[in-house]
């Protein structure tokens, strides 16, 4: 092809310049640079603002030369198109010693300053999993990282409306300084969106620190929050309440067995964030926190609970028991829950009969996840509930853990209950249903 692109040498220079993009939006960098040099038209795609609006970066802890070439067309790209970019993501790939880090800190130095200059678009950003309190972060190095990212924030609080610092590990004086980055020129911040999970180092009780109240009662148009319960206190949904009852739609909140969680929260505290904001839907995440007593602490009546996931992965303890929690504490959001997934061991106990009256009871339940052990009778019997329409499910998905190697002869039974239910599941159901031998 000439580089004029003459109409008489290729029907592709007749593509209309929405389409040349759409193709161009499909290339990876390489080719995209190897693209442009067709002809003007397609060079002048190249430099499409639509094209370079997201980005996701990557930061390799094993280099190796691929990843070393991928490394430098990420900053390649900053350089070259960082003005257009509107979302950006930072990953790190196992940051596994000083060097790596040192280097990723260095990089991030002159990658965030030349953002800082240059973009004035960025409305999200995600740097999630940092882990700074890690061994391969050296104080100075770690100091040195938080203070370019704080400046960085600094530059982007008027415009960035979606942070995620999710796994960065920090302390409550670390966190709150960059948390406060994003009000220092208003001393106040309208993100909408933050996702603060693990954001803290484990261990710590933010919930009774004066400054983490402080630095939320800055933000005033929250609409989705995601953050531990370590941080949940009577003061913190005061402030919700206070500053972005006008806004708040979804709290996600984690719930860790080694955070600490044994705070006493009010119900009261609960229900006059919910009057507040009418909108309010809570999903709950806990890892391993299992026993009805602590639970019950925490899952109050007042909660305008959505979701409830409770994972013991694959830890076995024989000193507590699921079935409280179904036939007590549960139920209570009969009319409010509409996701439920349990990862449980529940080798000591069988829980078919609480499970499903528990769905039968959950009027407004349209997702169910279980990984258990339960008989494959369970499934029959909750698809012939679902197929009368006692309950609403839309989505079955199924993992009956098993005491043996051997589940040929359950595998066969569920076959069996699909092709009974087939008009059902095909039509209706988001299904899937397999037993896993845990042994």
């Amino acid at each position: 092809m000439e580089d004029d692109c003459e109409p008489e040498h290729s029907s592709w220079a007749h593509l209309p310049d929405v389409c040349l993009r759409h193709i161009f939006h499909w290339l990876d960098d390489r080719d995209r640079s190897r693209a442009a040099l067709v002809c003007k038209k397609w060079s002048w795609a190249m430099y499409s603002g639509s094209l370079w609006r997201r980005r996701i970066i990557t930061f390799y802890g094993r280099q190796s030369r691929a990843r070393t070439l991928e490394f430098q067309s990420a900053l390649w790209y900053v350089k070259k198109f960082g003005k257009y970019l509107e979302h950006l993501e930072i990953k790190l790939s196992n940051p596994y010693n000083s060097a790596f880090t040192r280097k990723f800190q260095v990089t991030m130095r002159g990658l965030l300053s030349h953002l800082g200059k240059c973009n004035s678009r960025l409305v999200s950003l995600s740097i999630k999993y940092l882990e700074l309190d890690c061994l391969s972060w050296k104080n100075t190095v770690r100091a040195q990282f938080i203070k370019n990212l704080a400046t960085f924030l600094k530059r982007m609080s008027k415009q960035l409306d979606y942070l995620n610092l999710k796994g960065a590990r920090v302390t409550v004086e670390e966190g709150c300084d960059l948390l406060n980055s994003l009000s220092c020129v208003t001393n106040k911040s309208f993100v909408s969106e933050i996702n603060i999970e693990d954001y803290f180092s484990l261990h710590l009780p933010v919930y009774s620190s004066t400054l983490f109240h402080q630095t939320m009662s800055k933000f005033h148009s929250l609409v989705i929050l995601t953050f531990n319960y370590n941080c949940i206190s009577d003061e913190l949904l005061d402030i919700l309440q206070e500053h972005s009852a006008h806004s708040l739609c979804t709290l996600n909140i984690k719930c860790h067995i080694r955070d600490p969680h044994g705070q006493v929260v009010l119900g009261m505290s609960w229900a006059n964030l919910a009057k507040r904001a009418p909108k309010l839907k809570v999903n709950f995440f806990f890892e391993r926190v299992m026993k009805n007593d602590h639970l019950a602490k925490i899952l109050l009546v007042e909660i305008p609970v959505r979701s409830i996931s409770l994972r013991s992965c694959y830890f076995s303890n024989p000193d507590w028991t699921m079935r409280p929690t179904l036939t007590n504490l549960l139920p209570a959001y009969w009319c409010v829950l509409q996701k439920l997934t349990l990862e449980l061991n529940n080798v000591h106990e069988l829980l078919d009969d609480e499970l499903l009256q528990l769905i039968l009871t959950s009027k407004r339940l349209l997702f169910l996840k279980v990984w258990a052990f339960l008989s494959v009778t369970f499934i029959e019997r909750l698809l012939q509930n679902r197929a009368e329409r006692k309950c609403i499910l839309t989505t079955i998905k199924v993992r009956i853990y098993t005491a043996r190697p051997e589940s040929s002869e359950e595998d066969q039974r569920l076959c069996d209950i699909y092709r009974k239910f087939k008009y059902l599941i095909d039509s209706e159901l988001n299904y899937f249903v397999i037993t896993y031998p845990l042994v």
